[in-house]
């Protein structure tokens, strides 16, 4: 059952591009963290890319990066290929599982945004799992979106949504950044957290 979403019903425009707010909303203070923390060049593996707006912009800022859009659904496929048409450092679409096997790596950096709250813990797990492993030994991973602080939401709207998401499929919702914590310290990475708006937050991991 496909979940129902703020941006469920993203406009499409002429071009095959789907416009989803939330994306729009976050790009440039996401786009803030990957400025301050990634070298100058390297390999992105970004996971769940939706829409592709994030691949047209961040690639669009940094130039120098090789930018792997990726998504599990390939229905998603030509509005990332339509928002990243004719960009030379972006790469075709491919279909990511990330809780099962990923792409060759080693990457140079990861990025998830808005992910962990929408599958499963199991999944979650798999998908930190698969992160760490495809990092290379210098690598960087960008865990972005909303996270219970002590089993608990910061705001209504964030407990809200949390129990939306529950209603429709109670195996999901907000993950706990103290369980997010121990999977990736688990996983022989460092996490460095990064408050983000609208009660969001930005987990930096690197070895």
């Amino acid at each position: 059952m496909s979940l129902r979403l703020p941006d469920s019903g993203a406009q499409v425009d002429a071009q095959g591009r789907r416009h989803a707010p939330s994306a729009a909303r976050n790009a440039a203070a996401i786009l803030a963290q990957l400025q301050a923390v990634l070298p100058v060049s390297g390999r992105m593996l970004e996971v769940a890319s939706g829409t592709g707006q994030h691949a047209a912009e961040f690639a669009a800022a940094l130039p120098d990066w090789q930018w792997q859009p990726s998504d599990l659904e390939a229905a998603h496929f030509g509005s990332i290929t339509a928002w990243t048409q004719g960009m030379p450092n972006v790469a075709a679409p491919i279909r990511l599982d990330a809780a099962g096997a990923w792409p060759a790596g080693p990457w140079d950096a990861v990025l998830i945004v808005n992910l962990l709250h929408l599958i499963p813990a199991a999944a979650a797990g798999a998908v930190l799992a698969g992160m760490a492993g495809a990092l290379a030994p210098k690598g960087k991973a960008l865990i972005y979106g909303p996270f219970l602080r002590d089993g608990r939401a910061t705001s209504e709207g964030d407990a809200s949504f949390d129990a939306a998401l529950r209603a429709q499929n109670p195996a999901i919702g907000y993950k706990d950044l103290a369980w997010v914590q121990g999977q990736v310290t688990g996983l022989g990475l460092r996490c460095d957290v990064v408050q983000m708006p609208a009660n969001n937050l930005m987990l930096v991991l690197g070895r």
